[in-house]
């Protein structure tokens, strides 16, 4: 049979597994009477936790909500993702690394080991995240779920500073950056807005009635729009089947008959856009805009200049001695 201690900590465990038990069942888990799993709630009370009670035949005990964040019960597995999530946690960079300071002061030592040893031996290649304040995320988030107007000022790419006001319908987070789909109320469309770029207005306005969710590429091409500066629609001469395969669900791909396609792309320079483009090894024409053709002409005076240096003792035509 467990200790005290040890039976308190695995009746925790079990109340934040599974929503209700009768008392039978934790009676049965723990192999100790009704009487004991009593008084060992009323234990976990006094300590703080609120376990919630119902009575009668079909009645049971369910752990709520309180005041107070009790201590986690974690098994060593999930401890150690926890702490490698705050790690990388790149969008609420200095508040994971305040909850990470706190998870490993709590840590036993042979975690600690493994938390460290991931840390100093792991390179990440992906970008630094856009750091967010986690009151605008929550903000944000309950008037999706309140199906509240929301009025933000926001700060474009060029800096400009506009006064916003949608119906938002979700979050979005690409593992750089977070975003907002929204039904813009002025402009009578979906749009998508960096939540970086937002400073929310407070109060919330007016409850909305939602609309039907936007088509299934709205997301992510919104996202895509949002994250590339500079954008260009360009005909490729292969199937729109081929193309699509080789490009990310946030790029547009139209098609123009059976062995064509308009790809609607973007990218952070227009050099990078036309090297995307390149990779899709098919023939092309550009649309637009012009930066984009300024970008090929010149990547193709540079393929134009490139050459494979002379072997050593090489002697070329012209200067034979």
């Amino acid at each position: 049979m467990l200790g005290t201690s040890a039976r308190l900590l695995r009746l925790l465990s079990l109340l934040q597994a599974r929503a209700d038990w009768t008392g039978a069942e934790l009676a049965e888990r723990l192999e100790v009477s009704p009487r004991t799993v009593r008084y060992d709630i009323g234990k976990l009370r006094s300590l703080g936790y609120p376990v919630h009670a119902a009575p009668g035949v079909a009645g049971g005990y369910r752990l709520g909500a309180g005041a107070k964040l009790p201590p986690l019960l974690l098994d060593d597995e999930e401890a150690v993702a926890v702490a490698v999530a705050l790690r990388t946690a790149g969008a609420f960079e200095e508040t994971a690394l305040r909850a990470l300071v706190k998870l490993e002061q709590v840590l036993p030592a042979r975690l600690r080991h493994r938390v460290q040893a991931l840390h100093r031996h792991t390179v990440s290649l992906r970008p630094p995240g856009t750091p967010v304040a986690t009151g605008t995320l929550t903000a944000v988030a309950a008037a999706c779920r309140d199906r509240h107007r929301l009025r933000f000022d926001y700060r474009t790419h060029t800096g400009d500073g506009r006064v916003r006001d949608v119906e938002p319908y979700k979050l979005v987070y690409t593992g750089r950056r977070w975003y907002l789909i929204a039904w813009d109320v002025h402009r009578a469309g979906w749009r998508t807005f960096r939540v970086d770029r937002m400073t929310v207005r407070t109060p919330h306005g007016p409850r909305f009635t939602p609309r039907a969710a936007p088509p299934a590429d709205v997301v992510p091409q919104g996202v895509d729009t949002a994250l590339m500066r500079h954008r260009a629609t360009v005909t490729v001469h292969a199937p729109v089947a081929v193309v699509r395969a080789l490009l990310p669900p946030s790029v547009a791909v139209e098609p123009r008959g059976d062995h064509a396609c308009a790809v609607h792309a973007g990218g952070d320079t227009p050099m990078r856009l036309a090297l995307h483009i390149l990779m899709l090894d098919a023939d092309f024409h550009v649309d637009g805009p012009p930066e984009l053709l300024a970008a090929f002409r010149t990547l193709s005076e540079r393929a134009g200049r490139a050459s494979l240096p002379q072997p050593s003792g090489t002697i070329t035509e012209g200067h034979a001695g």
